[in-house]
Order: structure tokens, then C-alpha cells, then sequence
């Protein structure tokens, strides 16, 4: 388990590449927020919290299943990393930040996925006069 990182990742890595492209500019990772969220845009108070549907249970995702085996190891696992997301969901909305879940299964249609980062980031750039 120690293995697993958990930056960089591959489903991570496709949404940081489609905001760049599109003219999003965000930070990774800030420590002074709760849970080190993925992506963040602190002028606009946003965040986009990338998830992989097994680890954090995509409830009606056929990636978000128990394992068959092991799952007195698994599922009080699988539960916290449940309850740590809504925590971390709670205090950030406390503290006045959006955040956007993507699911690891979102990336599939990068349109549809690009429009519902549109639609909750609003205008890639600020034009001054």
C-alpha cells in the first residue's frame, strides 16, 4: 500500500492536461488546505478533486465494486477513504471553497467532461482594460 501514490496519477494527470489546454491555469496540491486537494484555483475559491472509482467507491459505477476477496482488510478501508472525502468535502465547503468531484470514469468522454469543467469554472481568461 505504501506504494500507491497519490499525485501524479494517471486520471489526474488527463484532467490537469484538458484544464492546461483549455486555458485553465490552477495549483496542485496545497498543503494548507484539507486533504492536499488535486487541483486548485484559488482566485476563484474552486477545487477539483480527482477520484479513482475503486478507491473512493463511485456508488453505481461497475469500477466502484467490492473485491471479492479480503474484505474484512478492504472494506473498513474503502469506508474510511468514504468518510475522509466527506470530511474533506465539509471543511472546504466551511471554508467557503466549490469543489468538483471527477470520477475516474468521467474521463472517457472528454467533451462531456470538459463542459462540466466549464460550466463549474466559468470563463478560462480574465481580460483587463
Amino acid at each position: 500500500m505504501s506504494r500507491i501514490r497519490s499525485k501524479d496519477m494517471a486520471p489526474e494527470m488527463v484532467v490537469r492536461r484538458l484544464l492546461y489546454k483549455n486555458g485553465y491555469r490552477y495549483r496542485l496540491h496545497n498543503k494548507e488546505l484539507p486533504g492536499k486537494p488535486d487541483i486548485v484555483f484559488s482566485r476563484r475559491k474552486k477545487i477539483i478533486l480527482v477520484h479513482g472509482c475503486f478507491w473512493h467507491q463511485h456508488a453505481g459505477c461497475k469500477n466502484g465494486h467490492l473485491p471479492k476477496s479480503n474484505l474484512e482488510y478492504w472494506l473498513p478501508k474503502l469506508n474510511r477513504n468514504i468518510e475522509r472525502d466527506k470530511r474533506i468535502k465539509t471543511e472546504l465547503a466551511e471554508m467557503d471553497w466549490k469543489v468538483l468531484v471527477v470520477w475516474e470514469c468521467e474521463l472517457k468522454d472528454k467533451d462531456a467532461l470538459l463542459a462540466k469543467l466549464n460550466k463549474f469554472l466559468g470563463a478560462a481568461f480574465y481580460f483587463f482594460n
